[in-house]
């Protein structure tokens, strides 16, 4: 009996052992499948998905089909015709003989003349007409139509720009919010720890009810700090979900924010590179050129304009019959010697192009304001860095002190309940220090240009 019941044993034995190893397996597998969204995951994510990108990729191909348009003026335009008509007018019916090449004595009869028999006429018809000068109007408009595309495709650039820095703005704001967290998860452990205590002391007589009841009350703000905090955690996602595009997406815990040391360029600098990569002032400068183009123009179109045109036709008596045929070719020129509408059209291309180059200064200025204000926030919140750090440390042994003194009878309640909110204090304000260095930067970064997604990976 035993020895039948071994094998049945091992066999449980290594079933079980199979089981333990796919649960092992299968846990390992949910866990690599979460891992943490990071920054760079984040920024791809907006740029395939924000439907601002998306909006600025379809300005930027409408305006590719403009250009292509405006190159299909040089060419010659060719239709071709088929028509059928029937009828008995004087003029149509002598034409049509005519063309139809089946004209005889009998037609000039007057009575066949004044009175004709009603006549059926089959016409293909190809005409062609190509524009061979005209002062050079359609190359300038070709010019604009490729400065306009190029003005969109730096639109277009500068727009990926603004979401990414919104991005990064909300994915810090979930860091920081984590980090809140934390710090009121301990806070909220450190006070109920102070009310055990006071507690304690009270049942020994070594205090009075009020401490206990100013602990409780410590307790209860510290509660409503981690509700609030939990909040800006929920906030921080909804942003997030808006600036990538993605509705459903999922939270993970992201990695801790943590302090970061960045370069630093002098203020000429930075606005130099601004000046030379911001690219929505790039967008600006190309369509400023584009303006030109459109007012010269304007100008070329007071000039003379040389065309050609021909056309070929057939006329039948039946579709799929026999008949007569003609062409015609010829040169055209023209020139408008009452051009009051176009007149009106250079004021117009005029005052639009005085509109662009205020527009041009006016967001020079405003890069140059934006640039030298992202350079101040940017030294400010690194020694805002720097400072807030030693306090947290001290705040932290002032705590300790403080409790042991409480203990022995030698400082008060409210001396404890003013250490443990300066602990509380000095930790956020520490990482309200962080999260504002990195968007500090990542600020400096946007007025320089210079916030690209391979940029943006220096913040995570």
């Amino acid at each position: 009996m035993d020895k039948t019941r071994k094998p049945h044993r091992r066999t449980s034995q290594c079933g079980r052992e199979l089981f333990i190893v796919l649960l092992f397996c299968s846990f390992s597998a949910a866990s690599m499948g979460q891992q943490p969204l990071t920054l760079r995951q984040a920024i791809d994510l907006a740029t395939g998905q924000n439907q601002e990108a998306a909006i600025a990729k379809a300005s930027e191909q409408e305006a590719e089909a403009e250009a292509a348009i405006a190159r299909t003026r040089t060419l010659p335009q060719l239709s071709s015709t088929e028509d059928i008509s029937r009828g008995d007018d004087p003029v149509y019916a002598f034409g049509t003989h005519l063309r139809q090449q089946q004209f005889t004595q009998d037609d000039f009869a007057l009575n066949n003349l004044n009175r004709p028999r009603p006549i059926g006429n089959f016409a293909t018809r190809f005409s062609g007409s190509w524009i061979a000068f005209d002062s050079f109007k359609t190359q300038k408009e070709i010019r604009r139509a490729d400065l306009i595309k190029q003005a969109t495709h730096s639109l277009a650039r500068a727009v990926d720009q603004q979401i990414v820095l919104r991005v990064v703005e909300a994915y810090q704001s979930i860091l920081y919010a984590q980090r809140e967290i934390d710090v009121a998860q301990h806070e909220q452990e450190t006070v109920a720890a102070l009310e055990g205590s006071v507690e304690e002391h009270v049942k020994a007589g070594l205090a009075v009810e009020a401490d206990l009841m100013s602990a409780r009350v410590n307790v209860a703000s510290r509660k409503q700090e981690l509700i609030v905090a939990q909040g800006s955690l929920e906030e921080a996602w909804a942003d997030l979900r808006d600036a990538v595009g993605v509705p459903d997406l999922k939270k993970s815990e992201l990695r801790p924010i943590e302090p970061h040391t960045f370069p630093e360029q002098t203020l000429e600098q930075e606005v130099a590179a601004a000046l030379s990569k911001r690219a929505d002032l790039m967008s600006l400068e190309q369509a400023q050129a584009a303006q030109q183009s459109a007012v010269s123009a304007a100008k070329s179109d007071f000039g003379p304009r040389v065309s050609a045109y021909g056309n070929w036709e057939q006329d039948r008596t039946t579709f799929a019959g026999s008949g007569g045929n003609n062409w015609l070719a010829g040169v055209q020129i023209s020139v408008d010697i009452l051009p009051m509408a176009k007149r009106a059209q250079l004021a117009k291309e005029k005052s639009a192009q005085r509109q662009i180059d205020a527009q041009q200064k006016l967001l020079d200025q405003h890069i140059r304001l934006q640039v030298n204000r992202a350079h101040i926030h940017r030294e400010t919140a690194e020694l805002s860095v720097q400072t807030a750090r030693a306090p947290m440390d001290e705040a932290a042994e002032s705590l300790r002190i403080l409790e042991n003194r409480y203990s022995a009878g030698l400082a008060t309640m409210t001396d404890l309940l003013r250490a443990e909110d300066a602990v509380r204090h000095s930790q956020s304000s520490y990482w309200h220090a962080v999260y504002d260095n990195v968007m500090a930067y990542a600020e400096l970064l946007y007025a320089t240009g210079m916030l690209t997604p391979d940029a943006a990976e220096e913040l995570q």
